[in-house]
């Protein structure tokens, strides 16, 4: 059902391109994740050394789940990953997340350039009604990422999921109307302050 709304496709502008998450991925991902050492954190679920095909797989399989590679759209550079996940084509709801970056392409333009393209396609050709996300209540600077989008911080679910060290953490919720997209788009384009290729869509098998 997921995938008669939600399905693969590659989003390309503002100097980024996500494209459908595949196996051959897995070095890319292996090389954004040592940027940074990302695994050692422990409010993230970047994957390990040597735990690359498992998490492509895990995502590849995880049911309303439709993953992307995040690259560099000049250099084809994987920079990291990202999804959208939990969709639920009753309400026309999806939330965006499993979003990691390596080190050097944070505290840049990528986040908030894959943070356009997925918002765009999700209002604009999706039809979306609400977009959410999720995060680690001690994962404050995706707290702070989150709102700095326009969305909603709509509460916490306590004692939710267990962190990959053991300890529990409590889940913050977030949200963002198909109403609140307008105003939110044009603060999110004056910030990143560059032009999008119109050509920006394309399905698989094109």
């Amino acid at each position: 059902m997921t995938q008669l709304w939600v399905g693969p496709v590659t989003l390309t502008g503002w100097g980024v391109r996500l494209v459908p998450l595949k196996a051959e991925h897995a070095p890319g991902l292996a090389a954004a994740a040592a940027d940074g050492e990302l695994w050692t954190l422990r409010v993230t679920s970047v994957p390990a050394p040597g735990d690359e095909p498992a998490y492509i797989h895990t995502a590849l399989t995880t049911p309303d789940r439709v993953p992307f590679a995040v690259l560099d759209e000049a250099s084809g550079l994987v920079l990291g990953s990202t999804s959208y996940h939990d969709i639920t084509p009753a309400v026309k709801r999806l939330e965006i997340g499993y979003t990691w970056y390596g080190a050097s392409a944070q505290h840049s333009h990528v986040n908030t350039a894959c943070k356009l393209l997925l918002l765009t396609h999700a209002f604009e050709v999706l039809g979306a009604g609400v977009v959410g996300w999720r995060t680690d209540n001690e994962n404050y600077a995706s707290q702070r990422a989150i709102e700095r989008l326009g969305a909603t911080r709509d509460g916490e679910l306590r004692h939710h999921l267990r962190r990959r060290d053991g300890s529990v953490r409590n889940t913050v919720m977030y949200s963002m109307l198909a109403s609140e997209w307008p105003a939110a788009r044009e603060r999110l384009t004056e910030r990143i302050g560059r032009p999008r290729d119109p050509a920006s869509i394309t399905p698989p098998g094109a």
